[in-house]
């Protein structure tokens, strides 16, 4: 029987020792007791979280047939997710018209992403003077970021230097950034796995002394003994499995970065610079940034994010699945079957790597449920069609319960042309934020 206290361990416990700080997941010593005989249930947190794939889909291998519904056949690109069907939603039939502008000619892949989450068509500039909107994910972190360390964490595959003019008279930077806190502040991305951990979990002092003491073979967990048997003392066995599940997980990705610089030292270099701590394949390197996102979820460093699978016109190549061509290349399939099964196999390859975050999120406890349960992510492209660069029929994949807030196993599947931006409203209504309107929106999406 557990001993039960009108007392109970700050939510925002910490781990400290010399120049370092590690946070906690929940934990049952985190919640309050009315009474002696009974404990209040734990009321679970949301998160939100937005994940942009480049260059659109093949769109009958991903939209299910049929009018929506619960009986819907999984299609190519969803196949990774079928194990995970119970907590989905397919959407069909929105479309991203604020972004569409008859005057604007060349430039679609930056307009298709720069106005992704805000339904704002981009201001067509190369200078300093670049406008675009606040995006869903912004209006998130107003409300959900008030109390974590974090307020929103945004994370990319690709380098984030890339400056100029990057597709016909469009700066770079509505490509490198697909979160705005405002209509003229892109966040910045950060793609070094490194320099995330650092970010989560180091306390004070320069990002140079953090890897200087990471370099070394000695975990940052071990200055931090003291203040763990401390509290372990405090804790049910329960709630000690968890900790120890958490904190070897913490060791295991710096175990995996420490390997990265190791292995980037020992080999050549290709021709293109990396900065160290980045893996050296692209599987690697989604797999460790998703591992730490999972981290700040469950730690509760940040509820919010944003994750680029790649930069929009990306021409990346994935020999590893049977791919030599560039992605953009075969997006432009125009119904060449060979094209159409090369994008094909990229879409599902991106969605496959997704999927195992979703694992990860389904297999970590979250107080009364899992991360998955407390959590709605929203992965999608910026177009449709790749091949005809236009923003309608937008795939969209809904994964999570959003702390019962989002039913999943089904396909929702609205009039074409539907506001994409009142899938946004619906989203933050969801995890308790309320916005009068974006863009072009005309309401909520009905039955979501």
């Amino acid at each position: 029987m557990t001993f039960i206290t009108k007392k109970a361990l700050p939510r925002r416990t910490v781990l400290r020792g010399m120049g370092t700080m590690v946070a906690l997941p929940f934990l049952g010593a985190m919640v309050p007791a009315l009474t002696a005989t009974a404990q209040t249930a734990a009321v679970p947190t949301p998160r939100l979280g937005f994940f942009y794939a480049p260059n659109g889909m093949f769109l009958p291998n991903f939209h299910p047939v049929g009018d929506g519904g619960r009986d819907y056949e999984i299609t190519p690109i969803l196949k990774p997710l079928e194990a995970y069907r119970n907590q989905m939603v397919v959407v069909s039939g929105l479309s991203n018209n604020g972004i569409v502008s008859p005057n604007e000619g060349g430039g679609v892949h930056t307009r298709a992403h720069g106005g992704w989450l805000s339904g704002v068509l981009p201001k067509r500039t190369e200078g300093a003077d670049i406008e675009a909107g606040k995006t869903v994910d912004q209006f998130a972190a107003d409300v959900l970021g008030r109390d974590t360390s974090l307020r929103s964490l945004e994370l990319t595959t690709e380098s984030n230097f890339t400056v100029g003019n990057c597709e016909n008279g469009y700066s770079c930077t509505y490509q490198n950034s697909t979160s705005w806190r405002s209509a003229t502040t892109p966040l910045p991305h950060e793609r070094d796995p490194r320099v995330v951990f650092q970010r989560l979990f180091g306390d004070g002092g320069s990002v140079e002394a953090r890897l200087v003491q990471m370099q070394t073979d000695r975990s940052i967990l071990d200055s931090v003994s003291d203040s763990l048997g401390q509290l372990e003392r405090k804790l049910g066995a329960g709630d000690k499995l968890v900790v120890e599940e958490y904190l070897d997980a913490v060791r295991e990705i710096e175990r995996r970065i420490q390997r990265t610089e190791q292995n980037n030292a020992a080999r050549p270099l290709p021709w293109v610079e990396q900065p160290a701590g980045v893996p050296e394949t692209y599987d690697e390197h989604v797999e460790v940034l998703f591992e730490m996102l999972a981290l700040a979820y469950q730690t509760d460093i940040t509820r919010v994010s944003c994750f680029q699978m790649a930069r929009e016109l990306s021409g990346r190549a994935y020999p590893n699945i049977g791919v030599p061509e560039g992605h953009h290349t075969v997006s432009h399939h125009q119904l060449n079957p060979h094209n159409i099964e090369q994008y094909t196999k990229i879409n599902t390859h991106h969605v496959g790597l997704f999927s195992k975050l979703i694992e990860r999120l389904s297999n970590t406890q979250d107080g009364d449920g899992t991360l998955l349960d407390h959590s709605i992510l929203m992965y999608g492209t910026g177009m449709g069609d790749g091949d005809h660069h236009t923003p309608y029929n937008l795939p969209v994949i809904l994964m999570g319960g959003g702390c019962g807030q989002l039913e999943g196993g089904r396909h929702l599947k609205y009039a074409l042309h539907t506001p994409f931006m009142n899938l946004g409203l619906s989203l933050l209504d969801k995890v308790g934020v309320n916005v009068a309107s974006l863009s072009d929106s005309t309401g909520r999406l009905s039955d979501l």
